[in-house]
Parts: structure tokens; sequence; C-alpha cells
């Protein structure tokens, strides 16, 4: 039985806010233990990502399809495979959802639960990572969505905890997940100027990533012009 809109907007706020609050909350922990270790906080904060993924699209995927994220949003949309009205409304929730998971691992750390962000992320090498970690995703998704639907949790999950280390930019590839982590101002922040390129960097990975797939899977439905 197909899920209401109600239970799709709820799977994608909880997935998304459950995501950002994983993220924010083991970055934090991580800089806690690590003791000014860089390489033992990124790990820290690496496997507990990678492993709410799993869980998080296991879980919800049958609800909502388990985007959590607005470039994915974006794709399906211009798969013509979602309305532009429900992917407004997903987007919207993936957005409050995650400034919602990042308010609650502030609260849990004993840290002002409303702050900005003053962590320096910016520069072309960023950049680049994000729109090649945002490709990667989103092909990750496309590809296995056609050759092996039921591994796209661990496929995702995997992929995110490779693109941390492999990306100067520790692989945000989710506009919801960056304009969230604007609200901490920790390890796992980032500066809202810096957040904006980061955004713009990964709606084009996730055209690319599109352009991309078609061509991997030889789409002919719809030419790769009508993408560009």
């Amino acid at each position: 039985m197909a899920s209401s809109n109600r239970a799709q907007l709820a799977a994608e706020c909880l997935g998304t806010g459950a995501l950002v609050c994983t993220v924010v909350g083991s970055g934090i922990m991580a800089e806690n233990l690590a003791g000014g270790n860089v390489a033992i906080a990124l790990l820290g904060n690496t496997i507990p990502t990678g492993a709410i993924l799993f869980v998080l699209i296991t879980m919800l995927g049958p609800i909502s399809g388990a985007h959590f994220n607005p470039a994915v949003t974006l794709v399906f949309t211009l798969r013509k495979e979602l309305a532009l009205s429900k992917a407004g409304a997903f987007v919207t929730a993936q957005i409050l959802g995650g400034i919602l998971g990042c308010w609650l691992a502030n609260y849990m750390f004993e840290l002002d639960v409303f702050q900005i962000s003053e962590k320096l992320r910016t520069g072309p090498s960023q950049w680049v990572s994000e729109i090649t970690a945002t490709v990667g995703l989103v092909l990750t998704i496309l590809v296995c969505l056609r050759s092996r639907p039921e591994a796209i949790p661990v496929a995702v999950g995997l992929y995110i905890t490779a693109a941390y280390w492999f990306t100067s930019s520790t692989s945000f590839a989710n506009p919801a997940v960056a304009i969230a982590r604007i609200f901490s101002n920790t390890f796992a922040g980032i500066r809202p100027q810096d957040a904006m390129l980061f955004i713009l960097c990964q709606i084009v990975g996730a055209v690319l990533a599109l352009v991309v797939s078609r061509l991997l899977l030889e789409e002919d439905k719809d030419t790769v012009s009508d993408v560009i």
C-alpha cells in the first residue's frame, strides 16, 4: 500500500533530522574524545554517519524513498518520477528536519541550541570535492536502483563512509545537511557563506550525475539534452 503524503513528509523530516543529529552529535563527541587528533575525530564522525544512513534508508525507504537530500529529490523530479509540488514539500521537510536535528545535537551536548558556525570550509578544492561527492552519491543511488535496489542502503552508507575520506570537504553532498550544519559551531559546522557555495556545487553534481547515469544505463526515455 502506498504511503500517504503526510507519512512521506514525516519520513523525510525524521530521516534528515536523524542524519544531521548523527553527523553533528558524533562530530562533537569525536572532537571531545580525540584529544586534538583530527584523523581520529574524523573517523569518529565517519563511522556513525555511514551506519545511520544504512538504518534510515532501510527503515524509511519503503515510506518515502528515503531521499533525505534535496539533491536526490531534484534528480527524481528531473526524471519525472516526482511531481514538482511534492518535491517542494520534500525539500521543505528535509531542511526543517535537518535544522531540528542539529539543534537536538547541540542540546544533548550541553551547547547553545541556537548558534551560527564559524567553521571555515571554502576554496576550489572543496567546491570540486562537493561536486565529486554528489556525483558519486547520486550515481550510487541511480545505478543501484536499476541493478540491485535492495543494496541501496548498504551502498549509500558505504559510499558516504568512503567519501568522508577521499574528498577534502568531507562529503556533505546534501543541501539540507549543509544548511543545518550552519547552526553548529563545532567540528561539523560550516559558515553560512561557505554553505551557499557548497549547495551550488551539490546541485551541479546532482545534474551531472543524472546525465552520466543516462549514458551508463542507456536510458532513451529522455535525452541527455533534456537535462542540460
